[in-house]
């Protein structure tokens, strides 16, 4: 099957390789990007030959998180106008989450905002030493989509990277908070994720399958999906009313581009003197 914004293929006993294909923007997720990643996974679930995913970026980056070039260009207004768009963020960001069939992401690169989130709801995470991790959404006066991140580190780590804005959590220090598995140099992020894959297609896939639901399960009853759920609601409300930042940083988005707009956003936080 033919994609135009991630590539899909199947390498050896059932493991599937998902790439993220905008490495020009950072394979920031477009509203059509969801929509391709939607449909492939609708295709990956019913494939009964395929026993694993590898999730990565072509290019230098994993995820820059949402495209906000696109919404500069619609400058979407009022809750009507984000609830489609913010919904569609929140089924692509949980994807590899509800995926039956386990998942590694392979984080070649930066995660950050929702691809950030989109990796943790990968089953596994193997990082390159370079990559970066962080929810940015804050400092450009945006919601967080899908509050994984307080289900992985305990409160005050989550409050700190998402009050003040991380955006350059190391591969270490992510490693070191249980944010992803293993750390590799960049050049052998694919090479360890297949052996994980390979690990794990030895696996019986229904007992794998079966522990992925009791594990996923486990988080319901501990209420994770109420509160993701409650979680989109209050960021359906803050990009429904819009802060005034958020507006700002889109015009310069749409007026200079998305470079200018980033080094006017980090002006805004830096130390005086």
């Amino acid at each position: 099957m033919h994609y135009e914004s991630i590539m899909y293929d199947i390498r050896e006993d059932g493991i599937g390789v998902v790439t993220f294909n905008r490495p020009k923007r950072a394979n920031a997720m477009s509203q059509s990007m969801l929509k391709e990643l939607e449909h492939l996974c609708a295709h990956m679930e019913q494939d009964q030959t395929l026993k694993c995913v590898i999730v990565t970026g072509a290019g230098p980056a994993f995820s820059a998180g949402f495209d906000l070039k696109d919404q500069a260009d619609a400058m979407p207004s009022g809750v009507a106008d984000w609830v489609p768009l913010l919904e569609a963020d929140f089924k692509g960001i949980m994807s590899f989450w509800n995926l039956s069939k386990p998942s590694i992401a392979a984080v070649n690169g930066p995660a950050l905002a929702g691809g950030f989130e989109l990796m943790l709801g990968c089953d596994l995470a193997i990082a390159a030493d370079t990559a970066v991790f962080g929810e940015p959404e804050l400092k450009f006066g945006a919601g967080i989509v899908a509050m994984l991140l307080p289900w992985f580190v305990g409160p005050k780590i989550a409050r700190e990277m998402i009050y003040m804005g991380e955006d350059s959590l190391s591969a270490q220090r992510a490693l070191e908070l249980g944010l992803i598995n293993k750390i590799t140099p960049a050049a052998d992020v694919m090479d360890t994720a297949m052996q994980y894959a390979r690990r794990l297609v030895q696996m019986d896939p229904m007992v794998l399958g079966r522990t992925k639901q009791a594990l996923n399960r486990t988080y319901e009853l501990m209420g994770m999906q109420r509160a993701l759920r409650a979680a989109l609601d209050i960021d359906i409300m803050i990009e429904g009313e819009g802060s005034q930042l958020k507006r700002d940083f889109l015009q310069v988005v749409s007026r200079d581009g998305l470079g200018k707009a980033l080094a006017w956003r980090e002006a805004r936080y830096a130390t005086p003197g």
